[in-house]
């Protein structure tokens, strides 16, 4: 989600003179994008490996779960405008990718372009080719 957010930008509008903490100032009644897909690929916010996909980035020293802060990790949105079904699809998530992981391996089609297609809702362009083999 971080790499291939399913909802690739946002909109806010201010409704009073603000500071963002960068320091630019927002007038009232402006309106604000911001591009979680480019969000999620910044060496500054992700470090030197931003571009790669490293499922251990979110695992802790002593094999936990690492949190990244709402801020940071704005799929699901921050603040008092999160959403509001942020837990339940993370949960969902969770098990559709275990019962995956546990009953099939999976590998990606080599040789197929993965090209995103940006829009209101982010696709694959040519979807994203893999072979399943079942575990046994």
């Amino acid at each position: 989600m971080r790499l291939y957010p399913p909802i690739p930008f946002q909109r806010k509008s201010a409704i009073k003179p603000d500071v963002l903490p960068s320091g630019h100032k927002v007038d009232a009644n402006s309106m604000i994008m911001i591009f979680l897909y480019a969000m999620g690929r910044m060496r500054a916010v992700w470090g030197e490996e931003a571009l790669e996909f490293k499922p251990d980035k979110w695992v802790s020293g002593t094999g936990g779960l690492r949190h990244e802060s709402s801020y940071k990790f704005f799929s699901f949105n921050a603040g008092p405008r999160a959403c509001l079904g942020k837990h339940l699809a993370m949960n969902q998530l969770k098990i559709v990718v275990v019962e995956i992981l546990q009953n099939y391996d999976i590998e990606v089609v080599k040789g197929k372009k993965i090209q995103p297609d940006p829009g209101l809702i982010l696709h694959m362009k040519h979807g994203v080719k893999v072979t399943l083999k079942k575990r046994f």
